[in-house]
């Protein structure tokens, strides 16, 4: 098997974030490409959209996806992808504190992280509002010197650009807010010019919706406005149209954890909040907003819960809502919402040979794994009861860098000996609550008989091969049962915290891919 390693050199910063973060159950914000597999449909689809965008157009798509799924993996994939092909985008992850609409500055507060967030190919890990300001300023005076062949210090030449900068500024004054944007964008030029750091630090902050109130934006700036939970959008949908005159693309919006907003209490504030996805998802659909694409990320009970999810506000639900002809098996990659499905075995085998090369490289050490050894861990780790459904890439991922960390720090340990100990502990699910994948409890239910789950391993139904915390639902081949369903004796056991969990003694058994016993033959490696 030829290694990662021998044609991609990757470097060691960017190799340690990768480790660091997957381990940790985050994103990169660097490196992707370098372990990217997979969704390549999903990711054609947001192409599309960009491209949309491009040629003046707008977009709003929403990711589904359970915790781990991939959503902020694909979310931060795109973000690379646009970046690369000239677009400015920003991103913010939704928290209590940061909302799309609330009472005591939560939707400024996004607003601000947006701003803070804001990258570009050459500035991607965030505030590149200067930046781009500063080369819209310097095209145009580029542009100016070209056309009409006059030089810096010629007055006539001064006077030329600041013609050209009203020509772009005019073209946003017909938008809500537009006016003052336009204005502030001026008063940056003229400081520019002039060497005033102090203005253009005031234009700056006002930008990023730093002024409080509007009598001190009125006093140093002399506009009467200023950025508030109200009107945040519709200076996003401003800056859009402005970076488009400025050079570029257009403006990409990632909005991620959109769970936040169905925690909600209020059930008034909730209905705000959703009114402000309305009002976007509206204005992007219907042609009113310009060079401006959003994508969101939630869970699918953030998405689909009808008392506390988006699903809740009907006018929302009605647009979001799956049509009679969708069914399970076939997709719609132009639908608004795009539901993430599981990685395959074959994308998770490819995804750990790439993390095995990487870590290998990081630590300075020639990789023993094969190809044989990655089969035997992906099918011990879809060997948990439920994981065709269940399963996410954060926990396999997990596992997988923690097998390598033990391996590099044990040269006397193998692969084999971890694999097949009694010891060996998967990664929890990362939500507490939601359907589990592990039979959790000293007694499970089998056949209509509670019997203890030390019994049922000795009578060969399916092996101890793990330890994890106690879960508050169980499954046996593949069924899922809510703990109600379990005897008495089970559901005390499981609150008490026994912590026995087992696992289906063979999850390909009679598949078409359990052919003399490989669990991957059929595929094309």
């Amino acid at each position: 098997m030829s290694s990662l390693n021998e044609t991609v050199n990757v470097p060691r910063r960017v190799a340690t974030v990768i480790m660091n973060s997957l381990k940790g159950g985050v994103v990169p914000r660097i490196g992707l490409p370098y372990i990217t597999v997979g969704r390549e449909r999903e990711i054609q689809a947001l192409l599309h959209d960009l491209a949309l965008i491009a040629d003046g157009g707008a977009s709003f798509r929403f990711l589904v996806g359970r915790y781990g799924a991939g959503k902020s993996f694909l979310l931060q994939t795109i973000r690379t992808h646009a970046m690369g092909n000239g677009f400015v985008v920003c991103d913010a992850d939704l928290s209590p504190e940061r909302r799309l609409q609330g009472r005591q500055g939560q939707g400024l507060a996004t607003y601000r992280e947006l701003m803070r967030n804001l990258s570009t190919k050459t500035k991607p890990e965030g505030g590149a509002l200067t930046l781009v300001l500063d080369r819209w300023i310097s095209s145009v005076q580029t542009q100016t010197a070209a056309d009409t062949g006059l030089l810096d210090d010629d007055p006539a030449f001064a006077k030329a650009v600041e013609a050209r900068i009203f020509d772009v500024v005019r073209s946003l004054e017909e938008l809500v807010h537009g006016y003052d944007f336009a204005r502030l964008l001026v008063q940056y030029y003229r400081a520019h010019r002039e060497g005033d750091e102090e203005v253009k630090s005031r234009v700056i902050r006002w930008f990023r919706g730093e002024y409080r109130t509007k009598t001190e934006a009125r006093q140093e700036l002399g506009v009467s406005v200023i950025v508030t939970d109200d009107d945040w959008y519709d200076y996003l949908k401003v800056f859009a149209l402005f970076l488009k005159g400025a050079g570029y693309q257009g403006l990409l919006v990632l909005i991620d954890e959109l769970v936040n907003l169905s925690k909600i209490p209020n059930a008034i504030t909730r209905q705000y909040n959703y009114e402000k996805i309305l009002a976007m998802y509206n204005d992007t659909l219907q042609g009113k907003a310009r060079y401006l694409g959003v994508i969101m990320g939630g869970t699918p009970q953030a998405i689909e819960d009808r008392r506390r999810g988006v699903y809740s506000y009907e006018a929302l639900r009605s647009r979001l809502t799956q049509g009679r002809f969708a069914q399970e098996g076939l997709v719609d990659m132009l639908a608004p919402v795009i539901r993430l499905e599981p990685l395959t075995y074959e994308e998770l085998l490819v995804l750990a040979e790439k993390l095995a090369d990487i870590h290998a490289g990081l630590f300075g050490y020639e990789r023993t794994l094969t190809e044989e050894d990655l089969a035997a861990f992906l099918r011990i780790e879809f060997g948990r009861v439920g994981a065709e459904t269940h399963l996410t890439p954060r926990e396999v991922i997990r596992d997988f860098i923690e097998l390598l960390d033990i391996l590099c720090q044990n040269p006397d340990a193998t692969v084999e000996d971890l694999l097949r100990s009694q010891d060996f502990s998967y990664a929890r699910p990362p939500e507490p609550g939601e359907s589990g994948m592990l039979i959790a409890g000293s007694a499970v239910a089998h056949g209509g008989v509670s019997q203890n789950a030390s019994e049922l391993a000795r009578d060969g139904v399916f092996p101890a091969v793990g330890t994890v915390a106690g879960e508050s639902s169980v499954a046996l081949d593949g069924a899922s049962m809510d703990e109600g369903a379990l005897p008495a004796s089970a559901r005390t056991a499981g609150r008490q915290g026994n912590s026995d969990v087992r696992y289906a003694a063979d999850p390909f058994a009679g598949s078409a891919r359990s052919q003399d016993g490989n669990p991957f033959a059929g595929f094309d490696f």
